[in-house]
């Protein structure tokens, strides 16, 4: 049975930070899983993702992601995968974590 499409966006890592990375609505791929871009249209989603399946210089390992909300709620993970890489690298406080 096939899986039935929910909100998501798109997700990588960056090649040469290895940060999580989230593509924006402007096309630039962005840190802050507030300012990703969200997906309502599963052939819209497929589409961008396999774009960025052949961007090799900047990103690497993209996949979509479920993901809720949006506007004044902001967006969510809809996993609790997602939203452990949405706050960083859990083996000490650097990178997004630092200000915590």
């Amino acid at each position: 049975m096939a899986r039935r499409f929910s909100t998501c966006v798109l997700t990588a890592n960056d090649l040469l930070e290895g940060d999580v990375v989230y593509l924006a609505p402007d096309g630039r791929w962005t840190r802050r899983l507030e300012a990703a871009r969200l997906f309502d249209d599963e052939g819209v989603a497929q589409q961008h993702l396999s774009e960025a399946e052949s961007n090799e210089g900047e990103i690497i390992g993209p996949y979509l992601a479920g993901a809720t909300g949006g506007g004044s709620d902001g967006l969510r993970p809809a996993h609790f995968r997602e939203a452990f890489r949405a706050t960083g690298p859990s083996n000490y406080r650097h990178g997004k974590q630092a200000g915590n």
